[in-house]
């Protein structure tokens, strides 16, 4: 069986920002601002929704020298790291972290020669910043197009494995790892492949995933996929339109995966004919109460729990005793449960204010 936390203790760790990633700290939620790193206040008006919906690391493009310039005004008004994406010039990298910028992020598909990495990797050793080495298909360098076939798992992998040793032979060791894919099968390959040929953090996500609700589905299946591995110790979901979307739906991938501290993952069943209680209703009131109780858990790092709400005989009691607390209905009443034992029963009106009233008192 694979121990996830034991996978991710193998890996180095990085502090960007404050931020710790990889060496076995949590997961880390992040996302990327849409709007144009030039213009400051509606930058920094999108950071702070992020950081509001819970994103802990957020990087911004940088495609000119006023936006890297722009990155030091950015980060004097945020309170999150700030990463700088960078692609096709290198100076741009060089500028950003002058700039400020907590980490950058480079493109060995697109940045051009061995000598324009090496400078970027002296400059971020100068100001004592990790490097992400972000490999994507759509812009994998031409030789392994050419030597695979097209942008495969393996071509993936190879040119992430060559940048990083390239970066750990002239010096430089504070690297995070990122292969990207819109095609889950070859993300899943490229990085079983990677994951045993290097101890480097892996920052994970599906790239070009789609819109919020087929690519929130893409994205929970390709990102946790690589979390049950063990493989991942940051991620960004991906999706196209609002930023604060991402996090919101890289965070419950963590939740259900218990990898969210003070997560409440809310256990209910679809219900069935022998349900006798308003089912839908009291799971839909309990999970939006508990809402604010989740994020006091997270803020005080309480470790995760589950509460469960369950409508019949049938699976309920097994359900609500394997949970944390939770509720096994039966006709207009419900039997609580906390910590796996049968502790009362309440009336159907009185079950949601005894289960929020269980998980804010939980420790």
């Amino acid at each position: 069986m694979i121990d996830m936390m034991r996978q991710r203790k193998k890996r180095k760790q990085v502090n960007c920002g404050g931020v710790k990633i990889g060496g076995g700290a949590p997961v880390s939620v992040q996302s990327m601002t849409n709007t144009d790193t030039r213009d400051v206040r509606a930058t920094v008006e999108q950071i702070a929704r992020l950081a509001d919906a819970g994103c802990q690391i957020v990087r911004c493009a940088v495609s000119d020298r006023e936006s890297a310039e722009a990155i030091g005004e950015i980060k004097r008004r945020i309170r999150l790291p700030l990463v700088a994406d960078i692609h096709f010039d290198h100076r741009l990298a060089l500028a950003a972290i002058e700039s400020g910028a907590d980490k950058v992020r480079i493109n060995p598909g697109n940045i051009g020669e061995p000598w324009k990495v090496q400078a970027i990797a002296e400059k971020a050793k100068e100001y004592g910043i990790p490097i992400r080495v972000g490999v994507n298909a759509g812009s994998l360098e031409k030789e392994l197009l050419e030597k695979y076939g097209g942008p495969t798992a393996e071509a993936l992998a190879e040119s992430g494995i060559n940048s990083l040793r390239f970066l750990e032979d002239i010096g430089f060791d504070d690297l995070v790892i990122s292969m990207k894919s819109s095609d889950l099968k070859v993300s899943f390959d490229a990085h079983v492949i990677a994951a045993d040929r290097t101890e480097h953090p892996f920052h994970i996500g599906i790239t070009e995933a789609g819109t919020s609700r087929r690519g929130g589905v893409k994205s929970a299946v390709g990102v946790g996929s690589l979390l049950l591995l063990g493989v991942g110790d940051t991620v960004r979901v991906s999706l196209t339109g609002d930023p604060v979307a991402e996090v919101a739906c890289a965070r419950e991938i963590l939740k259900a995966l218990s990898l969210r501290r003070g997560a409440i993952q809310v256990i209910s069943c679809p219900t069935c004919g022998r349900c006798k209680v308003n089912l839908e209703a009291l799971a839909g009131e309990v999970e939006e109460r508990l809402a604010p109780i989740e994020r006091e858990r997270e803020i005080r790092g309480l470790p995760p729990i589950s509460v469960a709400v369950m409508g019949c005989a049938v699976n309920g009691p097994g359900e609500a005793a394997g949970a944390d607390i939770g509720v096994a209905c039966g006709d207009g009443v419900g039997i609580i449960f906390q910590k796996g034992k049968e502790s009362f029963s309440a009336p159907e009106e009185d079950i949601a204010d005894l289960l929020v009233k269980g998980a804010a008192n939980y420790e």
